[in-house]
């Protein structure tokens, strides 16, 4: 049975804990979390193709993403968390499985 979440904490501004009912504690880069954002407008982005020399794109505003903050969890049912983020991002909801998988030892 996949252990659940008992409890959140910001171990420092772009660092999750989160401590789950096996007794595991797991840290979470926040970055890290956006990055891996499961929604699909993510999903999508992470396996487009790059773009072609001479293509410009504009600059995204807001923070780097490396310096991404969350300013939110919610728990979604009994399996998953929507997560949102500083720059604006709110529409990631984390399965738990994925949650304890994209985490590493505290």
């Amino acid at each position: 049975m996949l252990p659940t979440p008992v409890g959140l904490s910001l171990e420092s501004e772009k660092v999750l804990l989160i401590e789950w009912s096996d007794g595991t504690k797991r840290r979470y880069p926040i970055a890290d979390l956006r990055k891996q954002c499961p929604c699909a407008t993510c999903r999508e982005k992470r396996v487009e193709p790059p773009k072609q020399a001479g293509v410009l794109s504009l600059l995204p505003s807001g923070p780097k993403p490396e310096d991404v903050k969350i300013t939110g969890m919610t728990p979604v049912g009994n399996y998953a968390y929507a997560v949102g983020f500083d720059d604006g991002h709110d529409t990631g909801i984390y399965p738990l499985e994925l949650l304890y998988e994209l985490g590493g030892p505290a």
